[in-house]
């Protein structure tokens, strides 16, 4: 059978975020503990990062910041959902985010049908969430979009069929979205361990071997120069 990441490169022309924005106005953003010019910066609220996330946008004349695949952050030690006394700290990511504006329109990777969607609430959770399921040669796979607006889960329902490109959801604001600053969560997940309407999307330093192997990178479908 052909490995998934294969089938994935071979797929040209995916969007997940406003289909209008051109990659020439992409910009990476690293969050990594090695990137000491953030880990540096002090954020008391999630008003605080969107600032500072929109400054730099305009700062290196962009309009979507990308990155965060395995990708080592500080920024999940202030919610519980990641630390706790009994299991090692979850701190790798393991999808891509998009930050950009709330409101903007999230796209579906590919032709696919909704398996599950949820409010997962909570400081540092996904907010609403929305898993699609595709087929490709008969290998079946999920993409997951984090982050959105409650209207984005309002009015849908399992087994509702999307096509490659087509409006999604919308991304949400601080107030749902987790307590981040808007963005995109997009993760690509093989087998999906029957979860409903989420999937972790951060790891352990003991569990990173299998996450990596079960979430590829999702660039390798984006293609994000």
């Amino acid at each position: 059978m052909i490995p998934l990441e294969t089938l994935l490169h071979n797929i040209e022309n995916v969007k997940v975020i406003d289909a209008k924005i051109d990659y020439t106005q992409y910009i990476p953003l690293d969050l990594s503990t090695t990137n000491e010019a953030f880990t540096n910066l002090k954020f008391e609220t999630a008003g605080d990062f969107e600032e500072y996330i929109e400054h730099y946008l305009v700062q290196n004349n962009a309009k979507v910041a990308f990155g965060g695949y395995n990708e080592i952050r500080n920024l999940y030690k202030r919610s519980s959902v990641f630390n706790d006394s009994k299991t090692q700290e979850r701190n790798i990511h393991i999808g891509l985010d998009l930050w950009i504006q709330s409101g903007t329109p999230v796209l579906a990777a590919l032709d696919g049908f909704i398996h599950s969607f949820n409010y997962n609430t909570g400081v540092g959770d996904y907010g609403p969430t929305i898993i699609l399921e595709h087929k490709i040669e008969e290998l079946k796979f999920y993409t997951l979009y984090g982050h959105l607006s409650l209207e984005s889960i309002s009015g849908i329902k399992i087994g509702d069929f999307y096509e490659k490109g087509q409006q999604l959801a919308t991304l949400g604001d601080t107030s749902v979205n987790g307590d981040y600053a808007p963005h995109l969560h997009f993760q690509i997940i093989k087998n999906n361990l029957n979860t409903f309407g989420d999937y972790p999307g951060v790891c352990s330093e003991n569990d990173r071997p299998y996450y990596l192997d079960n979430c590829p990178d999702p660039n390798i479908l984006l293609k994000i120069k």
